[in-house]
């Protein structure tokens, strides 16, 4: 697996970025949910809305972390992770980790104090990657949101 190379996202990858959030969403069994296009990723990653680390190997893209800049008025500037995604068939390779510290290392280098993001409690697999690096994965706090 030395062959794959973790680089930042460009506009090219967006296609493939969108297949990755898809097998994502079928995993967590709401595939469903995603309304979002290639082309909406396109014009989002234009306009910096989202930046992006891909895994990259002769195959194509094998994984991908999507983060953005978000901001905690408790702890100050964060990256937020939306999506932490390893193809199904180039996992337990150390692709995940590969892409996870890279987020790590991009908030450090940004000031960051804090990488923030959301796990489903009934994925034990990504729970059990999470706690490896000491992370705290709240139980007490519940999400809002509304689709407008």
């Amino acid at each position: 697996m030395n062959e794959i190379r973790i680089r930042p996202a460009v506009e090219a990858d967006m296609s493939a970025l969108h297949v990755l959030v898809y097998e994502l969403a079928v995993y967590e069994k709401a595939p469903e949910e995603v309304v979002t296009t290639p082309e909406e990723y396109t014009r989002d990653f234009r306009e910096g809305r989202f930046e992006c680390f891909v895994a990259e190997g002769s195959q194509g893209i094998a994984g991908m972390a999507l983060f953005f800049m978000a901001y905690s008025t408790w702890k100050g500037k964060m990256l937020y992770l939306d999506d932490l995604v390893v193809s199904e068939p180039y996992r337990r390779r150390g692709i995940g980790k590969r892409l996870f510290e890279a987020v790590l290392e991009e908030g450090r280098r940004r000031g960051c104090r804090l990488v923030k993001w959301q796990v489903l409690d009934w994925n034990e697999p990504a729970l059990a990657f999470y706690r490896k690096y000491n992370a705290v994965i709240e139980t007490d706090w519940w999400n809002g949101k509304l689709l407008l």
